[in-house]
């Protein structure tokens, strides 16, 4: 086990239990009951073993690491989703396509969309890690929209549930990253996000722990407790700057910021038989 390492208290047979059912509602599209209502006991290492064993069954089947995302990191998603402390997930190849692609919402069982700044990392982060270390980690920036789902039968979810389904990240959209200047200040970033030409959401880089590099450095924090770490080509989603929008079919999502490229999305209509 390595230094900082928190183990889990539950038996992996029923971590393991648990994070089946999670993966055939996600297969299947047929919503299972909450987590925290079923086993009140979890705790949050408990919910990140759930996602570990998850994430490495995706692994054995050929998926491969793409990076993470840091979630519930402004005011905004906290307040929507009654939860007052970040969470993360995995991002894997899969769930990433650029700016600019189309998909089902009907892929989906209860998609919403955020608009985020994300990173992508030039070296290894062996955390914990401070701001400065961070910063000077980042080689490029861009802007991302998340999509998240949950495989429970609403939104109305606890941390625990959010940690096990990974985060409910079920997918990502990158935009055209820009190089990344360590004396850039991202707080001052102004985004607005359109759906079909109108503004449904605004925010700014500061709406995310007040510096959208924070996630990172509660992420390398996070992992290291985990026994993992950053690598060099990892993507990182910092957290949404505003409340999360369903992801309606048939919708042109856009997304602009002061000085990144601006991004967007269709959700195509629903598919006929």
């Amino acid at each position: 086990m390595s230094p900082g390492h928190v183990a889990p208290t539950a038996s992996e047979g029923t971590l393991a239990r648990l994070a089946g059912e999670l993966a055939q509602a996600a297969r299947t599209r047929v919503p299972t009951a909450l987590l925290s209502q079923r086993y009140p006991e979890l705790t949050l290492e408990d919910a990140y073993r759930i996602q570990q064993i998850s994430t490495g069954w995706r692994l054995r089947a050929g998926a491969r690491v793409a990076g993470h995302k840091v979630g519930l990191t402004s005011a905004a998603m906290q307040q929507q989703m009654g939860i007052d402390e970040p969470d993360s997930g995995v991002v894997l190849d899969h769930m990433v396509a650029a700016s600019g692609s189309s998909l089902h919402a009907s892929n989906f069982m209860n998609p919403r969309i955020e608009t985020e700044i994300a990173f992508r990392l030039g070296r290894d982060l062996d955390g914990p890690c401070d701001l400065y270390t961070v910063r000077t980690a980042v080689a490029e920036v861009f802007l991302a929209f998340e999509i998240l789902d949950t495989c429970f039968p609403g939104w109305n979810i606890t941390l625990i549930d959010s940690i096990a389904a990974n985060a409910a990240c079920a997918g990502v959209i990158t935009g055209s990253p820009v190089p990344f200047a360590p004396a850039w200040d991202l707080a001052d970033e102004q985004i607005t996000a359109t759906a079909d030409g109108a503004t449904v959401a605004t925010g700014q880089g500061r709406n995310i722990l007040g510096n959208p590099l924070q996630p990172l450095v509660w992420l390398t924090r996070r992992l290291a407790e985990h026994g993992a770490r950053l690598r060099a080509g990892d993507i990182v989603l910092a957290g949404s700057v505003h409340a999360s929008i369903p992801l309606t079919a048939g919708t042109h999502f856009r997304a602009t910021c002061s000085h990144l490229p601006a991004i967007h999305l269709r959700v195509l209509p629903a598919a006929t038989a």
